[in-house]
């Protein structure tokens, strides 16, 4: 038997000898060898990316690039993390899986972390337990399942779920009956019956929906995939005050606003107590690559649910768990968080300036801590593409809106030069 080490020797030497084949192909020619077995479920420009460091990435022709997107709010802590490396590798040697039909070292920490942090950070006042599973979709069918399992524990007929205009919160069954756009749910109806939908902001609209057959209300804090559009705390403890009225959950999807992106542990956390949710979701920053999400509830929501009611089986195994400690340790540090807001007012400043040389073709620029959006009287996907010619990687919101959820410890020296190579975009792409 190969002592570990030599083990992972041999796998790096064979794996560096394969890769290294592989990476003397051009992204094009790579491209028109692989698209024939995808399934075309996505639109991707012909560049394959081979290595990530912080904020940059490298495709397979050796170019740079400045990366806005860090995996959709994904990487908040950077690409090819050190540390975040390390307890990979570590934990990969010791212990990767064993079902939730067990205990394990890292799982139920995980847990009592995110409980504890988020009661110190101001965020979900009467949080108690979590669901970790492996994905934001996968958060938010739980958080669905379990509103309605509380809602048949008051009244059989207590099932129906109020969503909002411009919300994203996933792909499956579930998770896309609560996302009201026509573009993704008209090609799978009928989805779950009993989703109504009301405008975000407008509390006059939730009135109109909502009633004491209202399981669950789900709403983003800030909404990320529908254009950057923050609720107001003035809504939101409306909004609290209906759900109670109703008896219904209140849940808050925090998979791209939460874990720092919003300056706060939970975007959440800047509301009074009385708009805390009964039920809180995340994903994408917590493993910073790795699949994971989470779904925390109160103990009144634990009270409705039983064994057997839910369940996954590679959700939380011990590499993901640890990889989430890590990352869960670092975002919530209040230092870390003072930097990333101090990072969204420079980013902002430059977004200003910006706005400033092109008022023709920037209508707004909003959004919280480095979860923000500049929105253009026109489709934006020409200056996106001329920017990724360019070195920099932006990616679109909603109607007209570059997002930027870069990682949440970018240089100032990257903001920089990325947003100058955006102007450069914006010249070459409307200035003729």
């Amino acid at each position: 038997m190969l002592h570990r080490t030599t083990f992972v020797r041999t796998v790096q030497k064979r794996l560096f000898s394969t890769t290294s084949a592989v990476y003397k192909k051009s992204s094009a020619s790579f491209v028109a060898e692989v698209d024939p077995y995808t399934v075309t479920t996505y639109s991707r420009p012909p560049i394959v990316f081979t290595k990530g460091e912080g904020c940059h990435l490298w495709d397979m022709e050796g170019r740079k690039y400045i990366d806005f997107s860090a995996g959709i709010a994904v990487t908040a802590l950077g690409h090819s993390h050190p540390e975040i490396a390390k307890i990979m590798y570590e934990q990969a040697t010791t212990l990767v899986h064993s079902s939730n039909l067990l205990y394990n070292q890292w799982t139920g920490e995980l847990s009592k972390q995110l409980v504890s942090k988020t009661l110190e950070s101001g965020g979900m006042k009467n949080a108690s337990r979590v669901f970790i599973s492996n994905s934001g979709t996968e958060a938010n069918e739980a958080a669905l399942k379990f509103a309605r399992k509380y809602g048949k524990s008051i009244a059989d007929n207590k099932i129906e779920f109020i969503t909002f205009e411009n919300s994203f919160h996933g792909r499956s069954m579930g998770s896309l009956s609560v996302t009201p756009n026509p573009k993704y749910q008209q090609p799978f109806a009928p989805l779950i019956p009993g989703v109504k939908v009301a405008k975000p902001n407008d509390i006059k609209s939730v009135e109109s929906v909502i009633s004491d057959k209202t399981c669950g209300v789900i709403i983003e804090p800030v909404q990320g995939e529908g254009g950057i559009f923050p609720m107001t705390s003035d809504f939101m403890v409306q909004l609290r005050d209906l759900c109670n009225k109703h008896t219904a959950l209140l849940i808050y999807d925090e998979i791209q606003c939460g874990l720092g992106r919003s300056g706060r542990l939970w975007a959440h956390s800047k509301l009074p107590e009385s708009a805390h949710p009964d039920i809180l979701t995340m994903a994408k920053a917590l493993g910073n690559g790795f699949p994971i999400g989470a779904t925390m509830v109160t103990e009144e929501v634990e009270k409705a649910l039983k064994v057997g009611d839910h369940g996954t089986t590679y959700g939380g195994n011990p590499l993901g768990a640890r990889i989430g400690l890590y990352v869960l340790d670092k975002v919530s540090d209040p230092e870390f968080l003072q930097q990333v807001e101090k990072k969204s007012e420079f980013f902002k400043v430059k977004l200003s300036e910006l706005s400033e040389k092109f008022p023709d073709q920037i209508k707004d620029i909003r959004g919280e801590g480095l979860l923000l959006g500049v929105e253009m009287n026109q489709d934006p996907s020409p200056v996106i593409q001329k920017a990724r010619e360019l070195g920099l990687l932006v990616i679109t919101a909603g109607n007209n809106v570059i997002r930027f959820v870069p990682a949440l410890n970018i240089e100032d020296s990257d903001i920089i030069e990325g947003l100058d190579i955006l102007g450069n975009a914006f010249q070459e792409t409307f200035t003729k």
